[in-house]
């Protein structure tokens, strides 16, 4: 038979036994819900600069396109001849349907803003894709398209039909104001943003 003594230091241990094994099961889950956050957090913190970075992206898109004037008192002016063209297959050689129909050299979408930068066609050697301009007459414009009798000085101008080409166009011999040279790229999220406002503060009601 155990004394009352030992019996009581037998319950003691057990104790001691059970409240180490109920922390060391706590101290467990403690570190898996460490191991779990940590997780989490990496994740959170790949995705955050994930984001950051297509920021830091369009933040570098919108400064190469800004202009150190709303203006044209400080742009160079060169005599072109430009001339109208639309998507259709008189212009293009392209019918609906194609996969290059409305697509310009630069790989972006023919666009006409009347208050906003138009895509238009040029000379790469003369003004390299991604030159922004003034037409008096026809609006800002971005050189976004090449054209095979698009050589020198001579400038294509979209529209979104063949009768505007003729109607608000035709021909014409014009002064241009170049507002920033580009340097051989135009993408969407560029034109985006010079449609937006963000990229260049022009008040286009001054330009007619």
């Amino acid at each position: 038979m155990f004394s009352l003594n030992l019996r009581q230091k037998l319950f003691q241990l057990l104790l001691m036994f059970i409240v180490l094994v109920t922390a060391a099961g706590m101290l467990v889950g403690e570190s898996q819900a460490f191991i779990e956050a940590d997780k989490l957090t990496g994740t959170a913190a790949s995705v955050a600069s994930e984001h950051n970075g297509a920021k830091a992206v369009d933040t570098a898109e919108i400064k190469d396109y800004e202009l150190p004037f709303s203006n044209l008192q400080h742009a160079e002016t060169v005599e072109v001849v430009a001339t109208g063209y639309y998507a259709g297959v008189e212009s293009t050689g392209k019918r609906p349907g194609h996969p290059g129909y409305g697509i310009t050299y630069s790989g972006v979408k023919v666009r006409r803003e009347k208050n906003g930068f138009s895509t238009i066609a040029a000379d790469p050697k003369v003004f390299p894709i991604g030159t922004l301009m003034y037409i008096p007459g026809y609006g800002f414009g971005v050189v976004a398209d090449t054209g095979g009798a698009i050589k020198g000085k001579k400038i294509d101008l979209y529209f979104h039909t063949k009768d505007q080409v003729y109607s608000e166009w035709g021909k014409r011999n014009v002064n241009v104001y170049v507002l920033k040279r580009g340097e051989g790229k135009v993408t969407e999220a560029m034109m985006d943003q010079l449609n937006s406002g963000q990229a260049i503060p022009v008040d286009f009601s001054l330009y007619p």
